[in-house]
């Protein structure tokens, strides 16, 4: 019975809220700019999509002038903002890939002058052409 007694004190607590005028304002001028949607601004401040669109119609300047804003399913910023993370991300493993492969380098550059040996043609005068097949496997060879 303590989880019906805390439920229903929940409940209370959540009707007893009350948002200001300014925070609807704001609320509703970041919806206009696509800052945050109506599932996220619900699910953030436990406030019914009912309560969100009362909001809009009351205090949106585009309802006003008779304007539709076109609601998608991502914000714009938001999509360039997880575009430029990516980016870094990218940046990051190519810059990591770039100091293995001078490592590699500097390490065949060093064993060259160690041992004295053109490591770097020998190895390119072995790379295969890619099709695969060698003399070995073709047949009557």
């Amino acid at each position: 019975m303590a989880t019906l007694e805390k439920l229903a004190q929940a409940r209370r607590e959540r009707y007893n809220r009350y948002f200001s005028e300014e925070f609807k304002r704001q609320k509703v001028r970041d919806l206009e700019r696509n800052l945050v949607s109506i599932p996220e601004l619900c699910k953030e401040y436990q406030v019914s999509r009912t309560s969100v669109y009362n909001w809009i119609y009351k205090y949106s300047r585009m309802i006003r002038k008779g304007e539709r804003q076109i609601v998608e399913k991502k914000s714009d910023t938001r999509t360039i903002q997880d575009l430029r993370e990516r980016i870094k991300e990218l940046e990051r493993v190519v810059g990591q890939k770039q100091l293995i492969i001078e490592f590699k380098d500097k390490v065949i550059e060093l064993a060259e002058e160690t041992y004295g040996v053109d490591i770097k043609k020998k190895l390119s005068s072995r790379l295969s052409s890619g099709t695969g097949q060698t003399d070995h496997d073709t047949p009557g060879k």
